[in-house]
Protein backbone atom coordinates (compact mmCIF):
# COMPACT_ATOMS: atom_id res chain seq x y z
CA UNK A 1 0.00 0.00 0.00
CA UNK A 2 1.20 3.51 -0.82
CA UNK A 3 0.45 6.79 0.22
CA UNK A 4 0.13 10.48 -0.61
CA UNK A 5 1.31 12.51 2.10
CA UNK A 6 0.26 16.77 2.06
CA UNK A 7 -2.74 19.00 1.78
CA UNK A 8 -2.15 19.44 -2.15
CA UNK A 9 -0.97 16.48 -3.15
CA UNK A 10 -3.93 14.87 -1.48
CA UNK A 11 -6.25 16.98 -3.61
CA UNK A 12 -4.75 17.18 -6.52
CA UNK A 13 -5.09 13.05 -6.22
CA UNK A 14 -8.69 13.29 -5.35
CA UNK A 15 -9.66 15.54 -8.19
CA UNK A 16 -7.85 13.22 -10.75
CA UNK A 17 -8.65 9.68 -12.00
CA UNK A 18 -6.11 8.39 -9.15
CA UNK A 19 -7.82 5.20 -7.28
CA UNK A 20 -7.83 6.56 -3.62
CA UNK A 21 -9.05 3.91 -1.49
CA UNK A 22 -9.04 6.13 2.44
CA UNK A 23 -8.76 9.69 3.17
CA UNK A 24 -7.28 10.69 6.75
CA UNK A 25 -7.11 13.54 8.19
CA UNK A 26 -5.19 14.23 11.52
CA UNK A 27 -7.65 15.84 14.17
CA UNK A 28 -8.28 19.41 14.93
CA UNK A 29 -6.81 19.99 11.15
CA UNK A 30 -9.35 23.01 9.30
CA UNK A 31 -8.63 25.16 6.61
CA UNK A 32 -10.11 25.64 3.14
CA UNK A 33 -8.27 23.21 1.68
CA UNK A 34 -9.27 20.65 3.92
CA UNK A 35 -12.68 21.63 3.40
CA UNK A 36 -11.89 20.93 -0.53
CA UNK A 37 -10.48 17.66 0.25
CA UNK A 38 -13.55 16.02 2.31
CA UNK A 39 -15.74 17.61 -0.50
CA UNK A 40 -13.49 16.02 -3.21
CA UNK A 41 -13.61 12.91 -1.44
CA UNK A 42 -17.24 12.98 -0.70
CA UNK A 43 -18.28 13.62 -4.40
CA UNK A 44 -16.05 10.53 -5.08
CA UNK A 45 -17.58 7.89 -2.44
CA UNK A 46 -13.83 8.52 -0.75
CA UNK A 47 -13.98 7.54 3.12
CA UNK A 48 -12.38 10.45 4.60
CA UNK A 49 -11.82 9.88 8.27
CA UNK A 50 -10.68 11.97 11.37
CA UNK A 51 -7.69 10.17 13.17
CA UNK A 52 -5.30 10.73 16.23
CA UNK A 53 -1.95 11.71 15.77
CA UNK A 54 -0.42 8.48 17.23
CA UNK A 55 -2.68 6.88 14.92
CA UNK A 56 -2.03 9.42 12.24
CA UNK A 57 1.92 8.52 13.09
CA UNK A 58 1.68 4.94 11.98
CA UNK A 59 1.35 6.05 8.60
CA UNK A 60 3.47 8.90 8.23
CA UNK A 61 5.66 10.13 10.59
CA UNK A 62 6.32 13.08 8.42
CA UNK A 63 6.33 17.12 9.97
CA UNK A 64 6.12 17.87 6.05
CA UNK A 65 2.68 15.57 5.71
CA UNK A 66 0.26 18.70 6.69
CA UNK A 67 -2.24 16.91 8.73
CA UNK A 68 -3.44 14.78 5.26
CA UNK A 69 -2.53 11.47 4.08
CA UNK A 70 -4.56 9.26 1.49
CA UNK A 71 -3.97 5.66 0.96
CA UNK A 72 -3.83 4.09 -2.50
CA UNK A 73 -2.61 1.38 -4.41
CA UNK A 74 0.64 0.98 -6.37
CA UNK A 75 1.64 3.51 -8.98
CA UNK A 76 0.60 2.24 -11.95
CA UNK A 77 2.97 3.04 -14.66
CA UNK A 78 1.50 4.23 -18.53
CA UNK A 79 3.32 2.63 -21.34
CA UNK A 80 5.88 4.15 -24.34
CA UNK A 81 3.22 3.59 -27.06
CA UNK A 82 0.22 4.78 -24.49
CA UNK A 83 2.54 8.40 -23.82
CA UNK A 84 3.38 8.47 -27.45
CA UNK A 85 -0.32 8.15 -28.52
CA UNK A 86 -1.94 10.66 -26.17
CA UNK A 87 0.51 13.24 -27.69
CA UNK A 88 -0.30 12.35 -30.96
CA UNK A 89 -3.41 14.56 -33.22
CA UNK A 90 -6.33 11.96 -33.30
CA UNK A 91 -4.95 9.17 -32.74
CA UNK A 92 -2.60 9.38 -35.54
CA UNK A 93 0.98 7.95 -35.94
CA UNK A 94 3.14 10.53 -35.97
CA UNK A 95 5.21 9.89 -39.07
CA UNK A 96 1.76 10.07 -41.56
CA UNK A 97 1.38 13.45 -38.94
CA UNK A 98 4.61 14.92 -40.00
CA UNK A 99 4.70 13.08 -43.41
CA UNK A 100 0.84 15.53 -44.46
CA UNK A 101 2.53 18.61 -42.58
CA UNK A 102 -0.70 18.35 -40.36
CA UNK A 103 -0.68 20.39 -37.14
CA UNK A 104 0.25 18.36 -33.79
CA UNK A 105 -2.17 20.59 -31.91
CA UNK A 106 -0.91 23.18 -29.69
CA UNK A 107 2.80 21.95 -29.41
CA UNK A 108 5.21 18.93 -31.13
CA UNK A 109 5.24 16.07 -28.54
CA UNK A 110 7.41 16.70 -25.90
CA UNK A 111 8.96 13.72 -23.93
CA UNK A 112 11.30 13.89 -21.00
CA UNK A 113 13.67 10.54 -19.94
CA UNK A 114 15.39 11.23 -16.68
CA UNK A 115 19.01 8.68 -16.85
CA UNK A 116 19.08 7.38 -13.40
CA UNK A 117 18.24 10.16 -11.07
CA UNK A 118 18.71 9.02 -7.80
CA UNK A 119 17.50 11.53 -5.34
CA UNK A 120 13.46 11.41 -5.30
CA UNK A 121 13.33 14.86 -4.09
CA UNK A 122 14.86 15.67 -7.16
CA UNK A 123 12.39 13.33 -9.63
CA UNK A 124 9.41 15.00 -7.79
CA UNK A 125 10.99 18.56 -8.53
CA UNK A 126 11.63 17.54 -12.05
CA UNK A 127 8.10 15.87 -12.97
CA UNK A 128 6.09 19.40 -11.38
CA UNK A 129 8.25 21.50 -13.47
CA UNK A 130 7.19 18.73 -16.39
CA UNK A 131 4.16 18.89 -15.55
CA UNK A 132 4.02 22.48 -15.67
CA UNK A 133 5.73 23.30 -19.10
CA UNK A 134 3.31 20.70 -20.93
CA UNK A 135 5.57 17.73 -21.33
CA UNK A 136 3.29 14.99 -22.51
CA UNK A 137 4.89 12.19 -20.41
CA UNK A 138 7.71 11.14 -18.48
CA UNK A 139 10.05 8.31 -18.85
CA UNK A 140 11.89 6.76 -16.05
CA UNK A 141 15.06 4.21 -16.26
CA UNK A 142 14.08 1.30 -13.87
CA UNK A 143 17.37 0.73 -12.61
CA UNK A 144 19.76 2.72 -10.60
CA UNK A 145 17.02 5.18 -10.43
CA UNK A 146 14.09 6.69 -7.73
CA UNK A 147 10.93 5.09 -8.17
CA UNK A 148 7.82 6.61 -7.72
CA UNK A 149 7.19 6.94 -3.73
CA UNK A 150 4.75 9.23 -2.03
CA UNK A 151 8.05 11.64 -1.18
CA UNK A 152 8.29 12.13 -4.58
CA UNK A 153 4.28 12.92 -5.51
CA UNK A 154 4.87 15.08 -2.01
CA UNK A 155 7.42 16.98 -3.75
CA UNK A 156 5.89 17.28 -7.27
CA UNK A 157 2.60 18.25 -5.47
CA UNK A 158 0.11 16.07 -6.90
CA UNK A 159 1.71 16.33 -10.62
CA UNK A 160 2.40 12.85 -10.61
CA UNK A 161 -1.49 12.57 -10.47
CA UNK A 162 -2.23 14.47 -13.44
CA UNK A 163 1.28 13.44 -15.61
CA UNK A 164 1.64 9.91 -17.60
CA UNK A 165 5.12 7.98 -16.42
CA UNK A 166 6.79 5.27 -17.87
CA UNK A 167 9.48 3.08 -16.58
CA UNK A 168 11.36 1.18 -18.78
CA UNK A 169 14.16 -1.68 -18.37
CA UNK A 170 16.32 -0.28 -21.87
CA UNK A 171 17.04 3.01 -22.28
CA UNK A 172 19.28 2.53 -25.38
CA UNK A 173 16.15 0.40 -26.96
CA UNK A 174 13.43 2.69 -25.86
CA UNK A 175 15.64 5.84 -27.67
CA UNK A 176 15.96 3.82 -30.57
CA UNK A 177 11.95 3.22 -30.62
CA UNK A 178 11.17 7.05 -30.17
CA UNK A 179 13.78 7.72 -32.85
CA UNK A 180 11.59 5.18 -35.06
CA UNK A 181 8.68 7.45 -34.34
CA UNK A 182 9.94 10.72 -35.54
CA UNK A 183 11.20 12.14 -32.60
CA UNK A 184 14.37 14.17 -32.24
CA UNK A 185 16.65 13.27 -29.01
CA UNK A 186 18.24 16.35 -27.03
CA UNK A 187 20.59 15.44 -23.57
CA UNK A 188 21.86 17.74 -21.28
CA UNK A 189 25.34 17.70 -20.91
CA UNK A 190 27.84 18.77 -18.07
CA UNK A 191 30.43 19.15 -20.29
CA UNK A 192 30.80 22.76 -21.83
CA UNK A 193 29.38 23.81 -25.24
CA UNK A 194 31.97 22.81 -28.07
CA UNK A 195 32.96 25.99 -29.73
CA UNK A 196 34.09 24.24 -32.90
CA UNK A 197 30.38 22.91 -33.63
CA UNK A 198 29.44 19.09 -33.52
CA UNK A 199 26.34 17.98 -31.55
CA UNK A 200 27.40 20.40 -28.60
CA UNK A 201 25.84 23.37 -28.34
CA UNK A 202 24.43 26.12 -26.19
CA UNK A 203 20.79 25.28 -25.27
CA UNK A 204 19.36 28.41 -26.38
CA UNK A 205 20.96 27.21 -30.01
CA UNK A 206 18.72 24.39 -30.89
CA UNK A 207 14.98 24.70 -32.60
CA UNK A 208 12.57 22.59 -30.49
CA UNK A 209 9.40 23.51 -32.95
CA UNK A 210 9.75 19.73 -33.32
CA UNK A 211 8.87 16.46 -31.57
CA UNK A 212 11.50 16.40 -28.55
CA UNK A 213 12.81 13.68 -26.66
CA UNK A 214 14.84 15.20 -23.63
CA UNK A 215 16.93 13.58 -21.26
CA UNK A 216 18.75 14.29 -18.25
CA UNK A 217 21.04 12.42 -16.35
CA UNK A 218 22.02 11.22 -12.79
CA UNK A 219 23.22 14.28 -10.27
CA UNK A 220 26.92 13.41 -9.99
CA UNK A 221 27.19 11.72 -13.43
CA UNK A 222 24.84 13.39 -15.82
CA UNK A 223 23.78 10.79 -18.54
CA UNK A 224 25.72 8.01 -19.46
CA UNK A 225 28.19 7.83 -22.51
CA UNK A 226 25.78 5.50 -24.47
CA UNK A 227 22.63 7.53 -24.04
CA UNK A 228 25.04 10.59 -25.37
CA UNK A 229 26.05 8.40 -28.26
CA UNK A 230 22.39 8.13 -29.63
CA UNK A 231 21.55 11.99 -29.29
CA UNK A 232 20.69 13.92 -31.92
CA UNK A 233 22.34 16.75 -30.08
CA UNK A 234 24.26 17.76 -26.58
CA UNK A 235 23.04 20.62 -24.72
CA UNK A 236 24.66 23.16 -22.31
CA UNK A 237 23.72 25.79 -19.93
CA UNK A 238 26.12 28.42 -19.49
CA UNK A 239 27.74 28.65 -16.32
CA UNK A 240 29.40 32.42 -14.83
CA UNK A 241 30.01 31.50 -11.72
CA UNK A 242 32.57 29.57 -9.85
CA UNK A 243 30.30 26.53 -9.55
CA UNK A 244 29.72 25.05 -13.00
CA UNK A 245 26.78 23.10 -12.23
CA UNK A 246 23.11 23.15 -11.13
CA UNK A 247 21.11 21.18 -9.67
CA UNK A 248 19.33 19.01 -11.67
CA UNK A 249 15.84 19.66 -11.47
CA UNK A 250 16.90 23.49 -11.47
CA UNK A 251 18.86 22.87 -15.03
CA UNK A 252 15.46 20.87 -16.44
CA UNK A 253 13.23 23.46 -15.42
CA UNK A 254 15.18 25.62 -17.40
CA UNK A 255 15.04 23.38 -20.62
CA UNK A 256 11.93 22.52 -20.54
CA UNK A 257 10.85 26.62 -20.02
CA UNK A 258 13.20 27.09 -23.20
CA UNK A 259 11.67 24.78 -25.21
CA UNK A 260 8.18 25.92 -24.20
CA UNK A 261 9.01 29.61 -25.12
CA UNK A 262 10.45 28.92 -28.43
CA UNK A 263 7.34 27.09 -29.13
CA UNK A 264 4.96 30.12 -28.16
CA UNK A 265 6.97 32.56 -30.50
Amino acid sequence: MNIIIGRKPVLEALNSEEEIEQVYILFGQQGGIINAIRVAAKKRGIKCSEIPLERFKTFSSEKNAQGVIALKGDFKFSSLDEIIQTALPQGKGLQKALSLGEGLGEAPPLILILDEIQDPHNVGAIIRSAECSGVNGVFLTKHNSATITSTVTKVSAGATEHLKICQVNNLSQTIDELKQKGFWIVGSSLEPASPSGGNSKNYTEVDYKIPIALIVGNEEKGIRKLTASKCDFLVKIPMSGKIQSLNVSVATGILLFEILRQRRL
